[in-house]
């Protein structure tokens, strides 16, 4: 029996779009640039209390600040989305005092990645939220082809059939067809999860991992961890990331070799190289918990079939 799916409203010309930090806090000229950004592209951005604080530590903010504003954009009807301002550290930490009532109630595009992934795997546990692991404010609207548009308009226009390619960075490591929900993030902060409460109940069957900074052999420790917690098993299909972020070029082949290596057992289809959270170049927007289809059985010609649209018009 698949897991309930609750789709938010798409975003028009003109939404009004909240700006929060739930993490570490942000640099504000970037979250200024940023805010440009969405205004360029015909939104009305809208910047939480909170979202500039700094302290305690690295935070943006206390936790009941960085908490209050979550609440109070999820809750006010005239916000139509939410986007964080950037990742870091701190999202873990609001988890047990999330208001799952007041956020299922008031369904939104809810945008971030990296540190939200806790976020976002907390809204599917809770609420069965569509969430998106796309571009956020400070870390890539502020960046000059910070942002690619073309998925953006895909997902939040409500495209039903749309496709990313070896365009997008698609390249296959393992050959094969899989078809499923798509899930994931990045990958350390869903392997911390797990022996929580807020860890994954169960994966999608097309999985997304990327990261930052982690070597070849923590992604090969890391993906023994997931294995071993038995949530691959229903996993068909996995693509990765760009993970230029995470080794050196001359380091992409060993990387290679450690996946594959910690995936020896899995016979799904695998994928590297998706343009989608730490990147340097246009960041491509996925949304999480919509069916896709990965097609790794043409060498040359990798393909992402995205077969249902991710928010409702």
């Amino acid at each position: 029996m698949s897991e309930p799916l609750i789709k938010p409203r798409a975003l028009r010309h003109g939404a009004r779009i909240a700006v929060v930090s739930p993490a570490s806090t942000p640099k504000p000229e970037l979250v200024e640039k940023g805010m440009e950004g969405l205004r360029a592209i015909g939104y009305e951005p809208v910047l939480a209390p909170h979202a500039l604080a700094r302290e305690p530590l690295y935070y943006a903010g206390k936790l009941e600040d960085r908490l209050s504003d979550l609440h109070a954009v999820f809750a006010d009807p005239t916000i139509d989305g939410i986007l964080c301002t950037r990742g870091g550290w701190g999202s873990a930490e609001l988890l047990p005092y999330l208001d799952a009532a007041l956020i299922g109630a008031n369904p939104k595009v809810f945008v971030g990645y990296s540190d939200q992934t806790s976020l976002h795997r907390w809204l599917r546990n809770e609420t069965g939220l569509v969430c998106f692991y796309a571009p956020m404010v400070a870390s890539d609207f502020a960046r000059v082809d910070g942002v690619d548009v073309a998925s953006w308009r895909h997902v939040f226009e409500g495209d039903a059939s749309w496709s990313l390619e070896a365009a997008d960075g698609l390249r296959v490591l393992r050959s094969g067809t899989a078809e499923g929900r798509i899930d994931g993030g990045c990958l350390s902060i869903l392997t911390e999860s797990l022996g929580t409460p807020y860890a994954p109940r169960k994966l999608g069957g097309v999985l997304f991992l990327e990261d930052i900074g982690t070597k070849p052999y923590q992604w090969d420790r890391m993906l023994l961890h997931l294995r071993y917690s038995g949530l691959l098993e229903g996993v068909k299909g996995i693509a990765f990331g760009d993970m230029k972020q995470c080794v050196a070029p001359g380091e992409m082949e060993l990387l290679e070799g450690a996946i594959l290596h910690a995936l020896r057992d899995f016979s799904g289809p695998i994928a590297i190289g998706l343009r989608s959270g730490h990147v340097d170049a246009p960041n491509v927007t996925l949304p999480l918990g919509v069916r896709v289809r990965l097609d790794c059985s043409v060498a040359e010609n990798p393909r992402m079939d995205f077969l249902e649209a991710a928010v409702t018009l």
